[in-house]
C-alpha cells in the first residue's frame, strides 16, 4: 500500500470518529452553525479526497451524504432525527468500505444504490426513515441473488455496516484482522516533540560528563551501566529524530505550480523533474531551505533557460529542463539544482560587480569565470534588464546563501557558458544534535562542525607535507594542489606573540640548516571547503569527534564572524564552534582569498597559469609557470659544497646541484639563498635567485620573444612586464643528460594565436615545460595525459592542425595512438609529430611504419618548432 493511500486512510478514519461525535452535538443544539458547517467540512474533505485518488464507490456514497449536509445548512431541510441517522449510516458504510479497502488494498466492487437513493431521498425533501426498515440478513446460498430496488443494488446494502458491527468478536477470535491503520499512528503538537528534543539533547551531555569521567579507567564499576547507558541514549536520540523527519518533497510541493506560472508568463517551455523526493531531513532545516529552493529555482526559470527561439539557434530542444535531486551524502544532504539553459553570462557579471563597486577592474581582471560568477550571491546584485515580478529587484541569490549557511551549510555554484548552470547546496540532516572535531589552538579548544571538514593533514618539517611560505603567506602544496592555509590563533588573535610557522627566521645557530618554510613542530590542518574555495586552518592539537548540543552565540559574540555558534563538552567546559563560513569571507583573510582564486582557476580549467614570480639577476621581474616548481626553499650557504665544480647541497638524503639564474649571482656567504626546486623522478635542481615575489593566476601571451636561452620571451603578468624563463635551459646546465633521463613529460595550459596543437604526455613536467616554449612560437596548446583522453577529444568533435605524442607512455603507447588517428577518418589527414627522450634507428623506422611525420627528441626546442613548421607547410597554411 503505498504512502498517500495510508495518509487517507488515517487522515479519513480520524475525521469519521470526529463526525461520529459532531452529529451528536449538531442533534442535540441544530441552531450551532459552527458544528454544522465543520461537519459539512469535514465530509466534503473525505469527497475530495476519494475523487483524487479514483475511489469512485466511496465518492458516491460520500457525495449523497453531502448533499443531504448542504441541505441542510441552506436551510432547505429540517435536522430530524431520521436525518441524522440516515447520515450516520452514510458514515458507517464509507468506514465499511474504508476497512476494505485497507485490507486489500483495492476498493471493493459493489453497489450502494439502497443507500444513495435513501439520501437522495432525504436530500430532496422526503421523508426517508431507516430505522423502521429492519437490517437483512446476507443471502445462505451464494447463487440467490438478494432482491434489487430500482437502483439496482441489493436491499440490504444499506445496512451491512450494522451487520458487521455487530460480529467484532467473531474477528477478533479469528485474528483475521489487526489494528487498524488510523490506529496506528497519533498527533502529536510539534511543541511536545522540541521539548522532548531538548531533553534528549540535555541527556547527551549529561551521557558525554560521565562517559568523561570514566575515560581512561578500565577498572571501573561504571563502565558497564554506563557503556549501557551510552547505548540507550544513542537509540533514544535516534528515535526522537525520526520523529522529526520528514520528506523533502514536502518543501518541493508549491514548485511545480511556480514553475508552471513562470512558463506562462515568460513564454518559456520548461520541464521540472524532482528526483529524491523521499530523502528525509529534520522539519527545522526543512523550513529553512524552503525559500532557498524557491529563490534558486525562480532564478533557473528566468536567468538561466532561453526562450524557445533560442533554444533552438542554440541547437537544443525547445522544451528547456530544470533538475532537482536530493541525495545523502557522507551524513548530511546534497541537493542539486540545475538546468540545461544559457548559463551564466559572465560579461554582464563583470560589468555589474564593477558598476556596483564591488570590486575594481583590476581586481576583476585576475580573476576566473568561476570567481566573477560568485557576485551573483553578493546582496543586491541582479544582471536583470529590467525589473518584473520575478527578478530584477536584486533579492533571492543572496538569500539563498545567507539561509543555507545559517544552519551550517554551503552553497556551490558551477556554470558553463551555452550549457546551463547548477547549484549544489549541502546542508546538515539535524541541528540539535551534530557531530563535531574537538581541535585546540593555543590551549584552548575548538569545535568544527564535521560537515564542514573535507579531511585532516599532519604537517611537520623534513615531510612531504610541510608548510612553505609563498609572499609571506603559508601554503600547502597537497597532491599537487596549492592549498591556502589560515593560522587559527592569528585569525583568532590568541597569543600573538608565539610563531606557528618559522620561515621568516634568519636563525645562524646550529639549527639554522633546518628549512625555514617547514614546520620546526607537528601541527594539524583541516582543511575545509566554502563554496568552490578550498582551504586548510592551521591548529595545534585535534582530538576526538563528539556529538554536541549547538547553542547559539551569546549576544557579546554576534559581530564575530568566526564562531557560529558554543556547546558543552563532556567535561563541563564551554567551547565556541569554528564557522569556515566566516573565515573564508573575512577580508582580512588575504592568504586564503588569494589561494583560492588560484585554485578556483585551475578548477574551472580556465585558460589562465599559476606563475610565480621572482626576481633574479636585477631588478626586471621573472617568471615561471607554478606547476615546474616543486618547492621553494631557503637553504643556509653554511650547508652549501663544492663537487666537481658545481655548488650542491644535501636535499632529502641526495646532493642536489644549485645553479645561479646568471654568472653574476651574488652568493650571500652565511646568509640564506631562495631558491627554486625543480624536481623529476630521482633528479632535483636548486635554481638560485634574488627574491621569491609572489604567485600569480594570469593569462600567458608571450608577446616578445628573444635569442636568449634563458628567456622564452616577455610578457604582462599581472599588469606588469615579465620575462618567461626557459626551465629547460637551466636543467640541462645541472644535468645534461636531464631529459634523457626522464622518460615522459609535458604540459596542460595553453596560448594564444592561430595554430592549434594538441599535445600528448603523461609528464606533467614536461607538459608544463613545453607549452610556454611552444606560445612563443604562436601555437594554442592543448594538453592532455594519455592518448585516451585525446581520443576521446576526438570523439567530442574537436580538431587540431598538429599532434605532438610522447612514445614512451603507459597503457596506449605513442605507436598504438598514432596507429588510432590514421585509422579513423577525422583525424588521419592530421600531420603527427613523435618525441622521445633518445632517437635510436628503429624507432626512427616504426614511427614512419605508423605515419609519424616527423621524430624529435625531447631537449631540443628548436628542432621541434621547425619539424612542427614543416609539418604544417606540407598541408598548406592552416
Amino acid at each position: 500500500m503505498d504512502d498517500l493511500l495510508t495518509e487517507f486512510l488515517t487522515e479519513t478514519g480520524e475525521n469519521l470518529a470526529v463526525l461520529d461525535v459532531e452529529l451528536v452535538k449538531f442533534e442535540q443544539d441544530p441552531s450551532d452553525k459552527d458544528i454544522l458547517s465543520n461537519i459539512f467540512r469535514l465530509v466534503h474533505t473525505i469527497k475530495g479526497t476519494c475523487g483524487f485518488l479514483s475511489l469512485p464507490r466511496l465518492e458516491k456514497v460520500a457525495h449523497a451524504g453531502e448533499d443531504v449536509l448542504g441541505n441542510i445548512r441552506d436551510g432547505k431541510l429540517d435536522v430530524t432525527p431520521e436525518a441524522v441517522t440516515l447520515i450516520l449510516q452514510c458514515l458507517d458504510r464509507i468506514r465499511d468500505l474504508l476497512g476494505e479497502l485497507e485490507d486489500t488494498g483495492d476498493e471493493p466492487d459493489g453497489e450502494d444504490g439502497e443507500l444513495i437513493g435513501l439520501l437522495r431521498e432525504m436530500a430532496g425533501g422526503g421523508s426517508a426513515a431507516p430505522p423502521s426498515i429492519a437490517p437483512i440478513q446476507e443471502a445462505e446460498p451464494e447463487n440467490d441473488a438478494p432482491e434489487a430496488n430500482e437502483f439496482g443494488a441489493p436491499v440490504a446494502a444499506a445496512y451491512t455496516a450494522v451487520e458487521k458491527k455487530a460480529e467484532p468478536a467473531k474477528k477478533k477470535e479469528s485474528g483475521e484482522k489487526g489494528p487498524s491503520i488510523a490506529a496506528q499512528s497519533i498527533r502529536v503538537n510539534v511543541d511536545l516533540l522540541e521539548n522532548l528534543m531538548t531533553l534528549v539533547s540535555e541527556m547527551v551531555l549529561t551521557r558525554n560528563q560521565l562517559l568523561q569521567m570514566v575515560r581512561g579507567r578500565d577498572d571501573s564499576e561504571f563502565s558497564a551501566p554506563l557503556q549501557r547507558l551510552s547505548m540507550i541514549t544513542t537509540e533514544l536520540q535516534e528515535g526522537v529524530m525520526k520523529t522529526r523527519m520528514q520528506p523533502i518533497g514536502n518543501a518541493w510541493a508549491k514548485l511545480p505550480r511556480i514553475v508552471r506560472d513562470l512558463s506562462v508568463d515568460s513564454g518559456k517551455k520548461i520541464d521540472l523533474q524532482m528526483l529524491g523526493a523521499d530523502t528525509e531531513l529534520d522539519r527545522q532545516v526543512l523550513e529553512m531551505i524552503k525559500d532557498p529552493l524557491t529563490h534558486t529555482v525562480r532564478n533557473s526559470a528566468d536567468h538561466g533557460l532561453e526562450e524557445p527561439e533560442g533554444r533552438i539557434a542554440a541547437g537544443k530542444a525547445e522544451l528547456g529542463r530544470i533538475t532537482l535531486n536530493a541525495y545523502y551524502e557522507g551524513g548530511h544532504i546534497v541537493i542539486s539544482i540545475s538546468d540545461d539553459g544559457r548559463g551564466l553570462n559572465t560579461v554582464r557579471i563583470r560589468e555589474k560587480a564593477i558598476e556596483n563597486e564591488l570590486a575594481t577592474e583590476a581586481e576583476i581582471e585576475g580573476m576566473a569565470d568561476a570567481q566573477i560568477h560568485q557576485f551573483v550571491m553578493k546582496a543586491g546584485f541582479s544582471t536583470a534588464e529590467k525589473i518584473t515580478s520575478v527578478s530584477g529587484r536584486g533579492v533571492g541569490m543572496d538569500v539563498v546563501r545567507s539561509n543555507i549557511e545559517k544552519i551550517g551549510g554551503t552553497v556551490e555554484l558551477k556554470s558553463e557558458d551555452g550549457k546551463g548552470s547548477s547549484f549544489t547546496i549541502k546542508i546538515p540532516l539535524t541541528l540539535a544534535i551534530v557531530s563535531a572535531l574537538v581541535i585546540e589552538c593555543a590551549s584552548q579548544r575548538f569545535a568544527i562542525l564535521q560537515i564542514s571538514v573535507l579531511e585532516l593533514v599532519r604537517a611537520a618539517s623534513r615531510t612531504e607535507t610541510a608548510i612553505e611560505l609563498i609572499n609571506d603567506s603559508p601554503v600547502l602544496r597537497l597532491r599537487d594542489r596549492l592549498l591556502p592555509l589560515v593560522l587559527l590563533r592569528d585569525l583568532l588573535k590568541l597569543s600573538p606573540d608565539e610563531e606557528v610557522v618559522d620561515t621568516a627566521s634568519t636563525d645562524e645557530s646550529e639549527g639554522a640548516d633546518q628549512e625555514p618554510e617547514e614546520l620546526d613542530d607537528e601541527v594539524f590542518i583541516v582543511v575545509s571547503q566554502v563554496g568552490n574555495y578550498s582551504f586548510g586552518i592551521i591548529v595545534d592539537r585535534v582530538f576526538d569527534t563528539e556529538e554536541i548540543v549547538v547553542k547559539p552565540v551569546t549576544p557579546i559574540f554576534r559581530d564575530i564572524p568566526y564562531y557560529s555558534g558554543n556547546t558543552i563538552l563532556g567535561d563541563g567546559s564551554v567551547i565556541m564552534i569554528i564557522d569556515p563560513n566566516g573565515i573564508a569571507g573575512d577580508a582580512a583573510n588575504a592568504a586564503a582569498t588569494e589561494g583560492a582564486k588560484a585554485q578556483t582557476a585551475v578548477d574551472a580549467r580556465d585558460e589562465t597559469t599559476s606563475m610565480l614570480i621572482f626576481r633574479a639577476g636585477g631588478h626586471e621581474l621573472k617568471a615561471v609557470p607554478l606547476a615546474l616548481v616543486a618547492r621553494l626553499e631557503e637553504i643556509d650557504m653554511d650547508t652549501v659544497e663544492h663537487s666537481q665544480q658545481q655548488r650542491m647541497v644535501q636535499y632529502r638524503g641526495s646532493l642536489m646541484p644549485l645553479i645561479p639564474y646568471n654568472e653574476a649571482h651574488e652568493w650571500k656567504e652565511g646568509d640564506r639563498q631562495p631558491i627554486l626546486v625543480f624536481t623529476d623522478r630521482e633528479r632535483s635542481m636548486g635554481l638560485a635567485v634574488d627574491e621569491i615575489v609572489d604567485i600569480v593566476e594570469d593569462q600567458l601571451n608571450i608577446e616578445i620573444s628573444t635569442d636568449l636561452d634563458e628567456l622564452i620571451g616577455s610578457a604582462v603578468i599581472d599588469g606588469k612586464a615579465t620575462d618567461v624563463i626557459n626551465a629547460g635551459h637551466f636543467l640541462i646546465k645541472a644535468y645534461p643528460d636531464w631529459f634523457e633521463v626522464a622518460d615522459h613529460n609535458g604540459t596542460e595550459d595553453a596560448n594564444s594565436n592561430a595554430v592549434s596543437v594538441l599535445l600528448v604526455d603523461d609528464s606533467p613536467f614536461f607538459r608544463n615545460l613545453l607549452t610556454p616554449m611552444l606560445s612563443v612560437a604562436g601555437y594554442v596548446v592543448t594538453s592532455v595525459e594519455s592518448a585516451d583522453d585525446a581520443l576521446e577529444l576526438r570523439e567530442s568533435g574537436s580538431n587540431f592542425d598538429v599532434i605532438i605524442s610522447d612514445i614512451e607512455m603507459p597503457g596506449m603507447n605513442g605507436f598504438e595512438f598514432a596507429q588510432a588517428v590514421k585509422g579513423d577518418a577525422r583525424w588521419k589527414d592530421t600531420p603527427m609529430v613523435a618525441l622521445s627522450s633518445h632517437v635510436v634507428d628503429k624507432d626512427l623506422e616504426r614511427g614512419r611504419e605508423v605515419s609519424f611525420d616527423d621524430y624529435v627528441t625531447k631537449s631540443d626546442r628548436d628542432e621541434l618548432i621547425q619539424s612542427l613548421e614543416s609539418a604544417l607547410n606540407e598541408i598548406g597554411p592552416a
